[in-house]
């Protein structure tokens, strides 16, 4: 066999090598969370609890695979992070939130869906409370394979409602609370892309549609900067680290209006030192973004493992629970959660997002639309703002929906915005003789430097003088449609967005059908 025989080779099983090395540090893991809770496992309940933290385990890296691309993925998107940075970041402030804030009960029902006081204590509960925890772990596991950000919370839910249903009856489901959970479905990723879009409009009209980019950034950027650090630690304290200090929402509203402030004060007069320096494009302004984004990608990092590991490890805690201390009167609304629950949580994260995170964090921030750093700035932003709005007026909303709306919202704009100017364009190049090529491009020139307010006032004059009709460039209807989807397929790709919705509309009811199928097999098996 030739030389470059043996180099083919090699170089097209290299796929499936790497494929099996993931795989097998994933089974290291769960072996070593396998030993590890052997070691605190004791009596009859041994083989049970044992089990209840592998699957823990295996959940853990799978919420690490999926649901943290929502944090960092617009920065890797945009290239103000590279995609190793990335998964450092989000590792260590993933598992430091989980750490020191991930707080010390959780709600052993997810979400109050159904009514524990129908679920007999024991066996039935443990197995439930399995079964919702594999299932929304296989969910979770598929959906990344497809690369399609879905909401660990909602696979939580839909588990544990199937489970559920199941054990007891449709009778246990509190269809009430279901409902506003799928309100949610539609709620949240529209939120976000509203708060995206409108984000991103703000930023073009102050900086980007300017004559002069670089001293609009130098004025304008500050504000923008400020009111993110606002937002970002009015979040933090009430959702990052609302377990371990308690704020009311005024309190964390002012104690991150002072630090925006104070941010404010610090960063407009740095960029004013940079101002001579700084060039006259978008690039230029762009790079103003990227520091803000890897704070952002920290920040959001720690709230989510404050705030959404415990919850999605949250069963876990419940069998622990349930093993560890029966309760007389039923099952317990709430659970301790022990420190070795959480580090189960926060390591396997870190595993699961170093292993096949990036597959998830290249389709929110690359494979949906392209994001320069102003957009991902909105994307993030927009998010931290939609979860505390939504938290305040007690929407159900789900920060992974919300996360990849704002990436549909910045996307759809920036659609608009050029299939409006290539019909500006068709409108002046008809307005001119066809082979005044460079009359054409002069205006155009013009056009583009103009602040948007000049614009409106150079097509107005241009219709005046040409008196033309609304169609001048003649083209047929067809045409024009044709147009706009060449555009339209050029900022924002239908496929992903369809892959992605179709995910989100299928997690509740999938998870559930695999959560029962589970339950009845851990029944037959365990029992």
């Amino acid at each position: 066999m030739e030389l470059q025989d043996i180099k083919e080779i090699e170089k097209a099983t290299k796929k499936g090598r790497t494929e099996v090395s993931r795989l097998g540090i994933a089974l290291f893991f769960i072996v070593c969370v396998m030993l590890y809770a052997s070691t605190l496992a004791e009596g009859h309940n041994a083989v049970m609890l044992v089990i209840a933290a592998m699957i823990g385990g295996y959940m853990a890296m799978n919420i690490g695979a999926n649901d943290v691309a929502n944090n960092v993925g617009p920065a890797v998107g945009s290239r103000a992070i590279t995609m190793a940075g990335a998964l450092a970041i989000a590792a260590i402030f993933e598992s430091a939130g989980a750490l020191i804030a991930g707080g010390d009960v959780i709600t052993t029902i997810r979400n109050g869906i159904i009514d524990p006081t129908r679920i007999p204590q024991g066996e039935t509960f443990i197995l439930l409370m399995m079964a919702a925890l594999l299932a929304g772990a296989l969910w979770l596991n598929i959906a990344t394979a497809v690369g399609a950000p879905v909401s660990t919370t909602h696979s939580i839910v839909g588990a544990v409602l199937g489970a559920g249903i199941m054990a007891v009856g449709a009778e246990v489901v509190q269809w009430k609370m279901m409902a506003g959970i799928a309100a949610s479905w539609v709620i949240s990723p529209v939120l976000g892309g509203l708060c995206a879009a409108l984000m991103l409009a703000f930023a073009r009209h102050t900086i980007t549609s300017k004559e002069n980019m670089a001293v609009a950034a130098v004025k304008n950027v500050p504000f923008l900067v400020g009111f993110m650090a606002w937002v970002f630690t009015a979040y933090l304290l009430m959702k990052g680290l609302g377990k371990v200090w308690k704020t009311t929402p005024l309190q964390a509203g002012m104690i991150g209006l002072a630090v925006g402030v104070a941010v404010f004060s610090l960063l407009r007069p740095l960029l004013r030192t940079r101002l001579p320096q700084m060039s006259n494009d978008k690039e230029s302004v762009n790079q103003l973004f990227t520091v803000p984004l890897i704070f952002s990608a920290a920040l959001l990092s720690f709230a989510h493992g404050a705030n959404d590991v415990a919850n999605a490890v949250g069963p876990l805690a419940a069998i622990y629970d349930a093993l560890s201390s029966p309760h007389a009167d039923g099952v317990a609304v709430q659970a301790a959660i022990p420190l070795w629950v959480m580090v189960v949580g926060a390591f396997g994260i870190s595993v699961g997002l170093g292993l096949y995170g990036p597959r998830v964090i290249h389709a929110v921030g690359s494979e949906i639309t392209e994001l320069d750093k102003i957009s991902a700035f909105c994307v993030a932003i927009s998010a931290t703002v939609t979860v505390i709005v939504a938290s305040h007026l007690g929407l159900p909303v789900s920060s992974t929906h919300i996360a990849v709306g704002g990436v549909f919202g910045v996307g759809f704009l920036r659609e608009y915005w050029l299939t409006r100017y290539a019909r500006i364009e068709e409108e002046i190049r008809a307005h001119h003789p066809e082979n005044d090529q460079a009359a054409i491009d002069a205006f155009l020139d013009r056009f583009n430097a103009a602040p948007l307010k000049e614009k409106g006032e150079m097509l107005a004059e241009l219709k005046r003088q040409s008196k033309l009709s609304a169609d001048p460039a003649n083209f047929s209807k067809p045409e024009r449609k044709s147009l706009k989807k060449v555009y339209r397929r050029e900022v924002v790709k239908r496929a992903q967005v369809k892959k992605i919705v179709a995910a989100w509309l299928i997690t509740v009811p999938a998870s559930a059908f695999m959560a029962a199928g589970v339950f009845y097999l851990l029944n037959i098996v365990l029992r």
